[in-house]
């Protein structure tokens, strides 16, 4: 249950990471190079200058879907003084440096607000990464990809599986060897460098990977669901129902597997968590999901070098993450397992 309430938090995480996301700019993509490698807690006044760059904006289920667009340039400052018509700055460099700027007040009267509303203090929870981004922001649009990897890859490997699979165990003879063999092909080669090999065939991208994953882990589908048709075909009821004259297709979709439901459950929940982490192996050898968007196994290969310095913690808290619903998965994979196995009551 523990498992289970952690997996509804993130999914939950997945699904509003742009409403509960600091910085809720498009794939989490605010950088600010002057404060990159911070560690958690840090905080940092900024200056909003508005941008005339910006576009029309977008309504609502577009920032719900991909974020907001960014109206202003954030300018790190130390502090500020209003003359006249006119705001002094420290713009802030580093630790030791600073560069005086000075604005016009007209750029903040055109907004029709008072231009103090355009400074702001932001603290970053968890840090900020090599570029300056918000650790924490892009940890929660992070946990959307590793969500719909796996549930994609699992709908596509339980869809694809249950076809094999069924055939297999059903037909026999030369339908179950043609099936068989080509599983067994698939089995022989290591689940990364067959991921490899779609990745490239289908290309880099997000869609892609989810495909790549999917075609994957198929093959542990189809062998267990033939196994489990091969000793259902047997039973007394589905040979009442083939004296009955029934078609094979209601057969096998209404009498044989609702009855291995089951043990699909546990592989789909097992297959939910190899796929998080094909796909952050994949991201942290640059062929999974690209930059700017944002990716657990990404967030790692971005910010492993801090590991051996002063902030070890951008590297760990993504690691940590994927560590935490890979055995959330798992451990519900088991506990769904012992609930579903009616001979051990």
């Amino acid at each position: 249950m523990v498992s289970l309430l952690l997996i509804g938090i993130a999914v939950l995480m997945a699904v509003f990471c742009y409403v509960i996301a600091p910085d809720n700019s498009s794939n989490a993509d605010l950088q600010t190079v002057e404060i990159q490698a911070r560690k958690p807690g840090y905080t940092q006044k900024f200056l909003l200058l508005p941008d005339e760059n910006t576009r029309k904006k977008k309504n609502w289920l577009q920032v719900f879907l991909y974020g907001t667009q960014l109206e202003f340039r954030y300018i790190p400052i130390n502090s500020y003084a209003i003359s006249g018509d006119s705001m002094m700055i420290d713009k802030y460099v580093d630790e030791d440096t600073a560069v005086k700027q000075t604005y016009a007040l007209t750029i903040f009267s055109k907004t029709g607000k008072d231009p103090l509303t355009f400074l702001i203090t932001k603290k970053y929870w968890l840090g900020t990464d090599a570029f300056g981004r918000d650790i924490l922001s892009r940890l929660l649009v992070g946990t959307r990809v590793s969500i719909a990897v796996g549930l994609i890859a699992v709908i596509i490997s339980i869809t694809l599986g249950i076809l094999l699979g069924a055939l297999a165990g059903y037909y026999r003879g030369r339908v179950d060897q043609l099936i068989m063999w080509l599983v067994n092909v698939t089995w022989s080669i290591p689940t990364l460098l067959l991921v490899f090999a779609f990745t490239m065939t289908l290309g880099k991208g997000f869609w892609q990977i989810f495909i790549a994953i999917g075609l994957t882990l198929r093959v542990s589908v189809a062998r267990l669901v033939r196994g489990q048709v091969l000793a259902l075909k047997e039973l007394e009821y589905v040979q009442a129902a083939k004296a009955l004259g029934f078609k094979d297709r209601r057969i096998i979709v209404r009498h044989i597997l609702p009855n291995i439901f089951g043990p699909l459950m546990v592989i789909a929940a097992g297959n939910f968590a190899t796929a998080i982490i094909v796909e952050a192996g994949l991201s942290f050898l640059g062929i999974g999901v690209q930059p700017p968007q944002p990716s657990w196994g990404l967030m790692i290969k971005e910010n492993y070098n801090f590991i051996i310095t002063h902030n070890p913690l951008l590297a760990l808290i993504p690691g940590f993450a994927i560590m935490l619903l890979v055995l959330a998965l798992n451990l519900l994979g088991n506990g769904l397992r012992d609930a579903m196995d009616v001979r051990s009551e």
